[in-house]
């Protein structure tokens, strides 16, 4: 885990971008793995974790209690810059130090914890949309110990649901997602 966030979360945009950007329009109401969200909502949320964590890498509040609607213009163009942006946000110095946020976290826990939903969602907005996608390797450790660290918390809040057996040679992405309450074999219903 000596990865600087931002390296992490580049690679993770790299693969995140060409999912996120292949979703067709009539696709955005179908359901995700992640089962409180269809494909338009799971967008939104992503494209405001993805702005929000920008303001967190600063050192100032973002705000969390409410999700604008992202999915206007020409927001396929528009997410690229903003992961563009909060690998920047990331990258300055003084990013990963300290503490960020209303709830005081360490920064570099912020960082894996925006790591995590750019490596995650991704997974469940191709699986809903019938899309290739393979995560990074090197951000599974970072993950796999964060995952590790806030479950508990995390499965309060309703952010991780309950763990999700995984066969024993389950890869390593099986396994993070199996402990985060994703079933890795997820299919989407019959259209």
């Amino acid at each position: 885990m000596d990865d600087r966030i931002s390296e992490l979360l580049d690679e993770a945009a790299c693969r995140a971008v060409p999912v996120v950007t292949g979703i067709p329009d009539d696709l955005l109401a179908v359901p995700t793995p992640c089962a409180e969200y269809r494909v338009g909502d799971l967008l939104n949320h992503l494209f405001h974790v993805v702005v929000g964590f920008q303001e967190l890498a600063a050192k100032r509040d973002a705000d969390f209690s409410s999700t604008p609607g992202y999915l206007h213009g020409d927001w396929r163009a528009r997410f690229p810059r903003e992961t563009e942006a909060l690998v920047r946000s990331w990258s300055l110095p003084g990013a990963e130090e300290g503490v960020a946020g209303s709830m005081g976290l360490p920064a570099r826990t912020l960082g894996a914890m925006v790591l995590l939903d750019l490596t995650v969602h991704p997974w469940d907005l191709a699986r809903a949309t019938g899309q290739d996608y393979v995560p990074g390797e090197s951000a599974l450790g970072e993950l796999e110990a964060l995952a590790e660290q806030m479950a508990p918390t995390a499965r309060s809040m309703g952010a991780f649901g309950e763990p999700v057996p995984v066969r024993a040679d389950a890869g390593r992405f099986a396994r993070l997602l199996g402990a985060i309450g994703r079933d890795p074999r997820w299919e989407p219903p019959a259209r």
